[in-house]
């Protein structure tokens, strides 16, 4: 399945140097300063409320590790279901610039989802409840829920990942 972006296309220069006609200035600097702090802070919930401060939407007992990179401009455009675990220095990104458009698309993940280290979650895509994402996978599609991925691009490894969903 394809992912679920807008495309909006731009005219003169590539697309990622009409950045701030999209998106104002102070409001990527404040996010630059906020998922900078949460980077590093070492308590789950006190990273979780800076989430929620930029608009993100974290459900209960999510856990993300040290040094994951959030979307800096659309930080709003991410849903992390409750009781997953997003990997170290793991990215997740709700926006692209390509030559002569940018795109943007929201990036849902389920509930009980793990993600591995450094992989990247791509714009548009959604992980589905109790998926997991091996470390360094790039998931360029939707993840069916209870699947097992791993890979560039991540592909279907094993479903189900679970032989039961966990209570």
């Amino acid at each position: 399945m394809a992912r679920r972006t807008v495309a909006y296309p731009v005219h003169g220069k590539n697309s990622l140097r009409h950045v701030y006609s999209h998106v104002p200035f102070w409001r990527v600097f404040r996010n630059v300063l906020i998922i900078l702090l949460a980077r590093y802070v070492p308590f789950l919930e006190w990273k979780n409320r800076l989430y929620r401060l930029l608009g993100m939407r974290v459900g209960k007992d999510a856990s993300v590790a040290f040094m994951v990179m959030m979307d800096i401009l659309h930080p709003e455009l991410i849903t992390i279901g409750n009781d997953c675990v997003i990997g170290y220095n793991t990215t997740i990104l709700a926006h692209e610039y390509l030559l002569r458009e940018y795109r943007l698309g929201e990036v849902r993940i389920g509930d009980g989802v793990v993600i591995g280290a450094n992989s990247t979650i791509l714009p548009g895509v959604s992980i589905g409840d109790y998926a997991i994402v091996a470390a360094g996978a790039v998931v360029t599609a939707d993840v069916p829920p209870n699947t097992f991925v791993a890979g560039v691009p991540a592909r279907v490894i094993r479903q189900p990942a679970y032989p039961t969903l966990p209570e």
